[in-house]
């Protein structure tokens, strides 16, 4: 009988979580649930841990069995080091992640097995190789993806004291969409690009997580529109709060939304991206053209959900005029805060490809490409332009006066005291957060959070679209649906 394993799971630090412009809190809002993923799959009397390197401190004195680490552009250096440290002590080391899948070639020189994709295909079957000392040095997932029987992940080694958002999680995996500018599309190749976990499956997940507050991590949580209607129905009376990502068209199509916001949903990541007609079509964002901006915020807002804006600087349409008329559009219509990113051609991405076809990309170092620095050569600006003008957008948008601006913007005196208190704590109190942190007190945030977050419209419905007011009722006088009976 051979005996158990000791497995270390390892996710390095981004290079930009050790650069000036660390901001602590940021790095400590979610556990690697990856990793804790794959840990699952491992027998009961292995002995596993998981080490992530943002929030504790990484040690390599040690000679576990296998060391697994998570590789991504900009921890790439630090994860290859690690993993050159544990082959010089002999231990079998095991990369993936977004980087290995887009560049396995250059991950392999530095491991004993990399795996190309997504996990839950590959690691169990690499497991049983390596018991049996037949491991392979190239794990490819493809045909035949399900989430079907996953096991319940790892959740017993994670710190959760460490992290602001312990309960977050991911019921989906991939995207229906496919951006030329997006890392994970190459990530998903060979095999299904979307896909879900049962619905029953994910319910539990939920019922074993302490609290209300919920994060969903998934890239478009509204993705399959039946598996997310039948997953808020069972979510409702549940009392859960959740935070969740989706994209343009899924907010305005349907009802799905309002669905969303019965079941607990109180604040959305939004892939606006750019204005630009031109932009949108020459990165492939079609899902995007022709669609109302404004009727998005003011649908969310309506809802009481606050917008967490994403918009994306430099595509080749876009001049120095880009970054004031955002921020100025943002502010306008209420987003509640927003991520900027310089755009990043990211290896493996149509993107990338396209770009270094035409002489473009000016950098090869994958610590620079962290969406803060500019790597290629823009169209319609020079790069120096390019990179004020994003930093002045994150100054701009959240100046105090433009926060003040933007709350005002809502149609309560409630919604408003919630955005300003929102959007002030997550970029105003920094010495705050690093206190907080360090006194490994990060639980004691989590009835602020959900305080903010709690509902922001009140009785009889107020600032509920009519089409959310039309359901309500119904709702309420007819029995509920049960979830295998729900139809698209």
């Amino acid at each position: 009988m051979p005996r158990p394993l000791r497995v270390k799971f390892i996710l390095p630090a981004l290079i930009e979580a050790r650069s000036p412009f660390w901001r602590p809190i940021k790095y400590s809002l979610f556990p690697p649930l990856g990793l804790a993923t794959l840990a699952a799959f491992l027998q009961p009397d292995d002995e596993a841990q998981i080490i992530d390197d943002h929030v504790e401190t990484l040690t390599i004195d040690d000679s576990p069995d296998l060391v697994v680490i998570q590789v991504y552009i900009t921890n790439a250096y630090r994860a290859y080091a690690l993993a050159d440290h544990y082959r010089t002590r002999g231990v079998f080391v095991a990369l993936g992640g977004l980087h290995v899948t887009s560049l396995p070639d250059e991950a392999l020189s530095h491991a004993d097995a990399i795996f190309l994709g997504p996990g839950e295909q590959t690691f169990p079957e690499f497991l049983k190789d390596f018991r049996a000392g037949q491991a392979r040095s190239r794990y490819v997932s493809g045909a035949g993806r399900t989430l079907k029987n996953a096991p319940p992940i790892r959740r017993d080694l994670i710190k959760r004291d460490r992290y602001l958002v312990p309960n977050s999680l991911v019921v989906t995996r991939g995207c229906p969409q496919h951006c030329s500018f997006c890392y994970k599309d190459a990530f998903f190749e060979g095999g299904r690009g979307f896909y879900t976990q049962a619905v029953d499956a994910a319910l539990a997940e939920i019922d074993r997580l302490p609290g209300r507050h919920l994060y969903f991590l998934d890239d478009h949580l509204l993705g399959d529109r039946r598996f997310a209607a039948d997953l808020f129905e069972g979510m409702k009376g549940m009392g859960r709060l959740f935070q969740g990502a989706a994209t343009v068209d899924s907010v305005l199509r349907g009802d799905l939304i309002e669905r969303a916001a019965e079941a607990g949903l109180r604040s959305l990541f939004v892939g606006f991206e750019t204005f630009s007609p031109q932009n949108l079509r020459t990165s492939n964002k079609k899902q995007n053209l022709a669609r109302d901006y404004s009727e998005v915020a003011r649908r969310l807002s309506g809802l009481g959900i606050m917008i967490n804006g994403s918009f994306v600087f430099g595509m080749d349409d876009d001049g120095p005029d880009v970054f004031a008329r955002t921020v100025d559009w943002a502010v306008a219509n209420g987003i509640t805060t927003s991520t900027f990113h310089i755009m990043t051609p990211y290896p493996g991405t149509a993107l990338y490809r396209e770009l270094a076809e035409q002489g473009r990309i000016t950098s090869s170092d994958w610590d620079r490409f962290d969406t803060r620095q500019v790597v290629y050569r823009p169209a319609g600006m020079s790069a120096e332009t390019l990179k004020r003008g994003y930093d002045q957008a994150y100054r701009s948008f959240y100046s105090w006066g433009n926060i003040a601006r933007a709350a005002a913007s809502h149609g309560s005196l409630k919604h408003r005291v919630k955005h300003a208190a929102y959007a002030a704590g997550w970029k105003k109190f920094e010495p705050l957060w690093d206190l907080v942190i360090k006194a490994r007190r990060l639980g004691v945030m989590t009835p602020l959070l959900e305080g903010v977050l709690s509902k922001v419209t009140g009785a009889g419905g107020q600032g509920k679209t009519p089409k959310a007011q039309e359901r309500s009722t119904a709702l309420a006088s007819s029995q509920r649906l049960s979830i295998s009976a729900r139809s698209d």
